[in-house]
């Protein structure tokens, strides 16, 4: 199971890899898309331990996505329970990620906004919009659009609910979801679905 993996990461990432999931032990599973996370780190009974990521990511997201559950698994081991993303989580993070932070595994658009996200990383790549935009290739989804490019005052479609956008506050747009008549905050990279007036 683990050996699928290959597939999903840039080639040169490979040995680093599979150094990783050969000194920590761990079970990685490649599951279907979910809409609130890219991946997850758990213990299961039995004392073995489960990281799954979502198969819909690119090469690079992927990598990302694995290592930063690699560090999960690995400030545990280190620590215990702590806080999920805090300082001991992040110094893990910073540290497994070293190897991977060369232009024959990233692209050199994708390093600068990596490194800057390195610096300081969030429970979620998505919080850092360059980074998220530059992972995605500045390609939205197809038959979707970032927020950003959507113009104000149009209708779209998020998770099956449409929403009229608003204006922008700071870095994030308010927008009215029309079932509720309530304004919700969405990320400048969010995607959603222009909603069809016809």
């Amino acid at each position: 199971m683990n050996s699928d993996y290959k597939k999903y990461i840039p080639q040169k990432a490979i040995p680093f890899v599979q150094f990783l999931i050969d000194k920590h032990h761990f079970l990685l599973k490649i599951v279907n898309q979910r809409q609130t996370k890219h991946g997850d780190f758990r213990k299961l009974p039995a004392g073995k331990f489960q990281i799954t990521v979502n198969n819909n990511l690119n090469k690079y997201q992927f990598l990302l996505t694995l290592i930063h559950e690699i560090a999960h698994h690995v400030t545990h081991q280190k620590f215990g329970r702590v806080q999920p993303h805090g300082k001991e989580w992040k110094t893990v993070f910073q540290h497994l990620m070293l190897p991977f932070l060369r232009p024959e595994i990233y692209p050199k658009e994708i390093l600068p906004y990596l490194a800057n996200y390195l610096k300081n990383p969030k429970a979620s790549t998505d919080a850092d919009i360059n980074l998220s935009l530059a992972l995605k290739g500045n390609e939205a989804e197809t038959g979707k659009s970032f927020i950003f490019a959507v113009t104000e005052g149009t209708l779209f479609t998020f998770k099956n609910i449409v929403y009229k956008k608003g204006k922008k506050r700071r870095t994030r747009y308010e927008c009215l979801n029309l079932s509720n008549n309530k304004v919700y905050l969405f990320n400048q990279n969010t995607e959603v679905e222009k909603h069809d007036k016809s």
